[in-house]
């Protein structure tokens, strides 16, 4: 390729000399765990020699858990440098952070330019100079371009060099490079956080372990990952086998290879935390005081004063007669050199990986910790893990990995529930038992039966030995009809106590379930019973082969071409108390009359209804006499009215005053025979109160 047609950034950045740093290492991950909480831990472990480092690859949405949970060893005795990286900040502005800005892909121009009075070497066409950039200018130069010949611009760099001042084609360089290591070095990183930037969605770590010879380092993390799942295949043939199968998701940047994989089904708490979001504390911004210079003033003759001295770098200032700048004090301090020792940071940074590197040479796992937590786990009965060894999964893919394969103790049978499929038929079914030994989490199940798809079903976890019911099909050969279905309620005992009847109230559900077999062979039956409720019991049933907080189950077995009948009853009886003082004539007539209440609590309750009775008989006078007088009133508006237009000197008008004194009179009687009713019936409720007071009976 002509070196005429290269970029020149091309040119200057090819002629950078490397940069010294340690060798990158690989630390495969060797073990991994995923909790169905939807994180996992993963421990990254190798060989290492001498000063090395690591670099790991992480999404963006990793970097707060990495940065909340990494935890890293050196086991050889070595130490644990710093963590390194890409920062939060947009990469324009990280560019601008380095001397050479190359924000904006600017050309080899545009950069000598920001670089001027920096030491160069570069070569054009067969000369080799060295010198000092003063700048770069552009020219025209005349052309063939176009129909005229217009001129060209073309960009010269100016340069000092041993030979005097050089102007050269920018064109015609063929090498450039700068003699200041720090600036190559700052031209380097710009450019190496331009390539981070490149791929927004992953980032690199660096790790750095500084020792010596070759030695274990160890490092382990918790970032987000996806759930788990599980699935099952029950498989019926001359016997039943179970095989499960976890659903595993790699979806970090790193391949999993020959790793060990534990799969938890804990759920550990766990957060997220932004740690990678730079922060900053609003500080108060304080304005600085600036204050007027002193005028010069001509003073008029007096007697002499020596003038006022300040201590301001030992001269003298003039005093103002009224107001004016107070009298500064400048005091210089040398700078604190800060004292070696354990406790500055970098010796502590020294000194900690030592430590905990210590502390990890004595367990298995980092730290020890998962195998403490599996421990205290299995004790408390709410963890369960699958280990698989020699897993090996690439990035970014997903697998189906066995862990469970073996035969089972399973019946296969219908299932009836009334709320359940359409009410009719029952669902074909199996009841399960845990004999595999292992722990059996929740998951789909599917179903074959002599070779043949069955259906499917679903499962909740199932610890070792216990026993679930799966339903996978609609079973059209055994009918079920729901009978006799009756409720009932009645009051079954009674007693009053200080005047508060206390009542027995029972209440009664029934109702027959009938079946018949159709098919050519005996099927065996579970008839889930919906309980009304957890205080109900049965009665007069059989005994339910399995009892939940909402359900009683009966097994029934059916010949084939034959029918059979289940009569399930529920009582359940509940007490009710009463202040008798507040019940109603009509409420106690209905207790005395439904009631199984001996002969003491049925006096009683008469007596109350009877008293209640005269009290109502009492309440009806007194509302029959308002609403007489009512009428009275609303006839007396309508003669005053009258009144006023015969006027009470006529004959009519004479008439209306008669009738309105009669009205007068009968109003003022049946008022005073509304009281004495009143005053009857404060008795009657008195006689009442009395009576349910010390009233105890049955």
């Amino acid at each position: 390729m002509n070196p005429r047609l290269l970029s020149p950034l091309v040119l200057l950045v090819t002629a950078l000399p490397a940069l010294a740093a340690p060798p990158v290492t690989e630390l495969p991950v060797r073990e991994i765990a995923l909790f169905s909480s939807g994180v996992g831990y993963f421990q990254h472990e190798g060989p290492v020699r001498d000063n090395a480092r690591a670099e790991l690859q992480f999404k963006t949405a990793q970097i707060n858990d990495l940065l909340k949970s990494i935890v890293l060893f050196d086991l050889g005795g070595g130490t644990v440098g710093a963590v390194t990286y890409p920062s939060q900040d947009p990469i324009e502005k990280t560019l601008r952070s380095f001397q050479v800005d190359i924000t904006g892909n600017p050309s080899l121009a545009d950069l000598l330019n920001q670089l001027r009075g920096a030491k160069i070497t570069f070569s054009a066409g067969t000369e080799k100079l060295q010198g000092t950039v003063m700048g770069v200018e552009t020219r025209d130069i005349p052309g063939s371009g176009g129909e005229k010949g217009a001129p060209i611009k073309a960009a010269f760099l100016n340069a000092i060099t041993a030979s005097g001042l050089r102007s050269i084609a920018i064109s015609e360089l063929r090498s450039l490079q700068f003699d200041d290591p720090a600036l190559q070095a700052e031209l380097e990183k710009a450019l190496a956080a331009l390539s981070a930037a490149r791929d927004k969605d992953k980032k690199t770590v660096g790790l750095a372990f500084n020792g010596k010879g070759e030695r274990t380092v160890r490092l382990g993390y918790v970032v987000e990952t996806p759930v788990w799942k599980t699935s099952y295949r029950l498989v019926f043939a001359d016997k039943a086998t179970l095989q499960g199968w976890a659903l595993v998701e790699n979806q970090t940047e790193n391949d999993w290879n020959d790793v060990k994989l534990s799969l938890v089904s804990g759920r550990p708490i766990s957060f997220v935390q932004d740690l990678y979001q730079p922060l900053y504390v609003q500080r108060p911004v304080v304005q600085n005081e600036v204050r007027a210079g002193v005028a010069p003033q001509q003073y008029e003759a007096g007697a002499d004063a020596e003038p006022a001295r300040s201590i301001v770098t030992g001269s003298y200032i003039p005093t103002a007669e009224k107001e004016g700048p107070l009298p500064v004090s400048i005091y210089s301090a040398k700078p604190l050199k800060p004292k070696r020792g354990a406790n500055t940071p970098a010796e502590g940074l020294r000194q900690l990986p030592s430590y905990v590197g210590a502390t990890a040479t004595e367990n298995d796992s980092t730290g020890g910790s998962s195998i403490a937590v599996t421990a205290v786990a299995k004790e408390v009965g709410e963890l369960f893990q699958y280990t698989v060894g020699g897993v090996s999964l690439p990035r970014q893919r997903s697998a189906m990995i066995p862990i469970v394969n073996d035969t089972i103790t399973a019946e296969k049978l219908s299932i009836y529930n009334r709320n359940a499929g359409d009410g009719k038929f029952p669902l074909n079914g199996a009841r399960l038992k845990n004999s595999a030994g292992l722990h059996l989490l929740a998951g789909p199940v599917t179903v074959f039966d002599e070779g043949r798809y069955a259906g499917d079903a679903r499962i909740g976890d199932v610890p070792p030995g216990q026993t679930r019911l799966l339903r996978y099909g609609l079973d059209i050969q055994l009918p079920v009809q729901l009978q006799n279905i009756k409720s009932s309620e009645r009051i079954t005992a009674g007693k009053i106590l200080a005047g508060v009847l206390e009542l027995k109230r029972k209440k009664v559900s029934s109702l027959t379930y009938a079946v018949e077999n159709k098919s050519p062979r005996p099927k065996k039956l579970v008839i889930e019973h919906i309980r009304n409720g957890a205080e109900w019991k049965l009665v007069e049933t059989a005994t339910p082969a399995e009892t939940t907080d909402t359900l009683f189950r009966f097994d029934l077995t059916i010949a084939a071409g034959k029918s059979e009948k289940l009569d399930v009853k529920e009582e359940f009886v509940e007490s009710e108390k009463l202040a008798l003082l507040e019940v109603e004539e009509a409420n106690l007539l209905e207790y005395v009359k439904e009631g199984e209440f001996a002969a003491p609590v049925r006096e009683a309750l008469v007596k109350a209804a009877r008293l209640r009775h005269a009290i109502a008989d009492s309440e009806q006078e007194v509302t029959t006499r308002d609403q007489h007088i009512a009428a009275i009133t609303a006839e007396q508006n309508r003669i005053r009215e009258n009144l006023k237009t015969a006027g009470d000197k006529s004959e009519y008008g004479v008439r209306l005053l008669r009738k309105l004194n009669e009205q007068e009179t009968q109003i003022e009687r049946l008022q005073a025979e509304s009281a004495a009713v009143r005053k009857k019936q404060e008795a009657q409720r008195k006689d009442l109160a009395d009576f349910l007071k010390e009233l105890s009976v049955g």
